[in-house]
């Protein structure tokens, strides 16, 4: 069980992934694909074509580190597998929340998991337009 900060971002690429990329292969990916700082310690995941793989990288405040899960049996269902953005086109990550990464870990379809209401502090325009917050399970 992986504990994580509520606070830490989790970006998913909708892609697949070539499975044999190691820390510069996986870290140019989120630089270039994901956009976003691999620098930041949140946490990027990353899946093959067939979803029985995953790969997390992150970087731990002295180095990145990789995460990596291989299924024996079943495969992994991603929330990007039906993400299209508001263009029509389908976008290149997804941001989840902390805990919906350990469900999906775990081997929960985020799609059939029902979340109960809940108070959330308005995003101000500031932090909307520097990218700071955004939706849960919105392509970014």
């Amino acid at each position: 069980m992986l504990s994580i900060p509520r606070t830490t971002r989790v970006f998913l690429a909708t892609e697949p992934t070539d499975m044999r990329k190691g820390f510069d292969g996986l870290f140019a990916l989120v630089e270039n694909v994901i956009r976003e700082d691999p620098f930041s310690g949140h946490l990027f995941v990353f899946r093959n074509r067939r979803r029985d793989r995953l790969k997390v990288l992150w970087w731990d405040t002295d180095g990145l580190a990789i995460f990596y899960k291989r299924l024996e049996r079943g495969n992994y269902q991603f929330p990007t597998d039906s993400v299209v953005t508001k263009s029509g086109t389908t976008s290149s990550r997804c941001e989840i929340r902390s805990d919906e990464l350990s469900l999906l870990l775990a081997g929960i379809d985020l799609g059939s998991v029902k979340r109960r209401r809940r108070y959330q502090r308005p995003v101000s325009d500031k932090s909307a337009a520097d990218g700071q917050l955004t939706s849960d399970r919105q392509p970014v």
